[in-house]
């Protein structure tokens, strides 16, 4: 006949209402899953501190890249490979996208007409002319009325300068390296570089 008891090792019964408290006192114990739902808590804030360090080294990467483009084409057009007479507007700006390739990548609509990446290339009387800031719309986005391709000849002071739309994937980090914040919301990293040089005198 089945009895309402375990037996301990000693031999001595157990009530069944200690048994069932110890089976609670075992539950509670338990460190079973524990760890699965702790990572499950943390695993979201980890991977997009994860994905902003990424993301960010990845922007500044992009940065640098175009910053080269911008130098090596400003060295051309201070040796007299590039003038106004021999290279468009759009070869220019193709020449430029080959330079960026290796992780921009530039259709043939964004080499005809500016989406993400303007070059502004224009000649100056003197060093001081030359601007300093970003042109911000009154709406503070980028302001590209200005823009323009007309590097000099000879000796003249010439400034080449890129602007490229880098989108921010991970919101963490938007609102520490965007640096426009166009009225409409559409944030993104918007990198800037340019060179400023005095042609050589140049056959």
């Amino acid at each position: 006949m089945c009895q309402d008891h375990d037996e301990t090792r000693e031999g001595a019964p157990v009530p069944a209402r200690n048994r069932r408290k110890g089976a609670w006192r075992r539950i509670l114990r338990s460190r079973d899953g524990a760890a699965a739902i702790e990572f499950a808590l943390l695993a979201i804030p980890y991977f997009i501190i994860i994905f902003a360090i990424i993301e960010t080294f990845i922007a500044y990467t992009g940065e640098q890249l175009v910053g080269n483009a911008v130098d090596t084409m400003a060295r051309r057009i201070r040796t007299g490979s590039i003038t106004a007479g021999n290279t468009s507007s759009t070869e220019f700006r193709r020449a430029f996208c080959d330079e960026v390739s290796i992780m921009i990548k530039c259709s043939e609509a964004e080499i005809g007409t500016p989406n993400k990446l303007w070059l502004d290339v224009r000649s100056f009387t003197d060093f001081e002319d030359v601007p300093d800031s970003v042109p911000l719309t009154p709406d503070g986005d980028l302001d590209t009325s200005a823009f323009a391709y007309s590097p000099g000849a000879q000796k003249t002071i010439n400034m080449v300068r890129a602007y490229y739309r880098w989108d921010v994937i991970t919101d963490l980090i938007r609102p520490l390296i965007t640096n426009v914040q166009p009225a409409s919301g559409d944030n993104y990293f918007l990198i800037v570089q340019t060179s400023t040089v005095r042609n050589e005198d140049y056959p």
